[in-house]
């Protein structure tokens, strides 16, 4: 079998000659892993790209319900297009039993022929056009997310995990905490040397601003595509480790209503053909004449990107005034308020950190809708405006769409983001998005009954 496969794949199947099976994964329009178990034999196959899958998978929602957007799905018979397994994600999966490999996978409708609403090929269409102008993003998430109980809460709600060491559940809010992490030190461990085993560098973790509540964060590449791969692995190395651990790991939004929301922030810089970056301040200031068009132009869009920042109806109980999470289209320099932060650091280290998206949402697409408002302000020149000064996040902005169904209609109407997904993209998204928010709308909560039942 190794030797009709790429050397890296042949060596990984020298070097582990106990793997049996390999899952084969991806991320789906709503940022929910999904895949198959395949018999390793099958390998050659995948890398190939001759396997198989439903074309509309891409197209479920957040609960795996195709609701046929435009006609793909039921009507057209649901199709099946090519997958192609990514040799750099070979690995084995360490939080498994021995003999499990995974691979991440990639869609054609044939050779040479993306799948055109496959998340990943949105974000490899967007980074195209930046290409275009001779510049390479440099790009690192770092994620919040919470460590919770298997045993549900009061309602049915998450609760925090019992400390390994002392027993007790946190409720305590220790920002920066050191018992804290120290506490759940062996699972961030094994999450940390998880990521290390599949190529995904991670750097600091710290605890964050709520109980359970951590933040990793993932070091730079020079490669968008697989910033975002290693995003997507990184939630499943969670994910996976949690439960080795007797726990469950959510990147939910707003898990607590009371507490923190998780988000998903982005850090980029640009790189010339020199390797340069051109967000470097030049003559003694401390920002390039690029970065403020960059910044012009992703806050100008930003109306149009909050349905891909903040997808499903949890995501928009996360913008509460005064938790350090944007609510307003602002940015400046070291400031944890505003939706645009340049972290403090030396030139050639120059960076937009985004900070509006939420844990829950698509990698692929939320650095997608950064991108194409960066090459959008450096086409067009656009001014920022003066930074922020104080606190940023007080009042929320009127001219940002803070309800799921308004967000949809705003992305709807983007030609900036038709010109850069492609054409029919916002209008998939949105039909998608908007039988899922129905569906979640059907829905009695019990609530429901205390507030109505006798109002009459």
């Amino acid at each position: 079998m190794s030797e009709s496969l790429p050397e890296p794949v042949a060596r990984f199947l020298r070097d582990n000659p106990d793997v049996a099976m390999v899952d084969a994964f991806f991320a789906d329009l709503s940022g929910v892993v999904r895949g198959k178990r395949f018999p390793i034999s099958d390998l050659p196959k995948l890398i190939s790209g001759q396997s198989a899958f439903c074309a509309s998978v891409f197209l479920l929602d957040t609960q795996g319900t195709s609701h046929d957007p435009l006609g793909h799905g039921f009507s057209d018979g649901d199709p099946d297009c090519f997958a192609r397994a990514i040799p750099e994600t070979l690995t084995r999966v360490p939080w498994a039993e021995p003999g499990l490999a995974q691979v991440m996978l990639s869609f054609e409708r044939g050779p040479g022929a993306p799948l055109a609403f496959e998340p990943r090929h949105i974000l490899a269409r967007t980074a195209g056009k930046l290409r275009e102008l001779g510049l390479t993003p440099c790009v690192a998430f770092e994620l919040e997310f919470y460590l919770i109980d298997k045993a549900r809460g009061p309602r049915g709600g998450p609760q925090p995990p019992a400390s390994p060491i002392s027993g007790q559940r946190d409720s305590s809010t220790q920002v920066y905490g050191m018992d804290q992490v120290d506490h759940f030190g062996a699972l961030l461990q094994d999450i940390t040397e998880s990521c290390a085993s599949q190529g995904v560098t991670s750097g600091a973790i710290s605890a964050e601003y709520a109980p359970g509540q951590f933040e990793i964060n993932l070091k730079h590449v020079a490669d968008p595509l697989m910033a975002a791969d290693h995003c997507v692995m990184f939630k499943r190395a969670v994910k996976g480790v949690a439960r080795k651990h007797g726990m469950q790991a959510t990147f939910m939004a707003k898990p607590y209503a009371e507490e923190a929301g998780s988000g998903m922030h982005m850090h980029l810089s640009l790189l010339d053909e020199n390797g340069r970056n051109v967000f470097a301040g030049q003559n003694g200031e401390p920002a390039s004449e690029r970065l403020h068009h960059a910044l012009g132009g992703v806050l100008k869009l930003m109306p149009e990107a909050m349905a891909l920042l903040a997808p499903n109806v949890n995501s928009y109980r996360r913008f509460v005034p005064n938790y350090f999470v944007p609510t307003q289209r602002s940015w400046a320099f070291e400031n944890r308020s505003v939706a645009l932060r340049i972290p403090i650091g030396p030139d050639e280290a120059r960076r937009i950190e985004h900070r509006v998206a939420g844990a829950d949402a698509n990698p692929y697409l939320v650095l997608a809708s950064f991108l194409a408002g960066v090459h959008h302000g450096l086409v067009e020149r656009l001014d920022p405006g003066p930074a922020f000064e104080g606190n940023a996040c007080t009042e929320m902005d009127p001219g940002l769409p803070f309800r799921p169904r308004r967000a949809l209609e705003v992305l709807r109407a983007s030609s900036v983001y038709a010109d850069c997904f492609g054409g029919d993209y916002p209008e998939l998204y949105a039909a998608t998005k908007e039988a899922e928010y129905d569906a979640f709308e059907a829905e009695m909560p019990p609530h429901e009954f205390a507030w109505y039942l006798l109002a009459d």
